[in-house]
């Protein structure tokens, strides 16, 4: 299972949702999806803002937990 880590990078910055959207040009639902893991797909072009303005790999935002079946 993909999961989106982004809140925590939120809560370590003290940014809130509508400030990284400000600062990344995505759109404030979209930012509100990644956080609560309820996306489909995500672009280069967001993930790459993303680590920009946090200073951090992609690895940091997502991660990968497999599934224990």
């Amino acid at each position: 299972m993909i999961r989106m880590e982004l809140y925590l990078k939120l809560e370590e910055k003290g940014m809130t949702q509508q400030k990284v959207s400000e600062l990344t040009g995505i759109r404030q639902p979209s930012i509100s999806d990644y956080c609560n893991n309820n996306f489909r797909r995500i672009s280069r072009e967001n993930l790459n803002n993303l680590c920009k303005i946090f200073n951090c790999d992609v690895s940091d935002i997502i991660k990968y937990i497999p599934n224990n079946k």
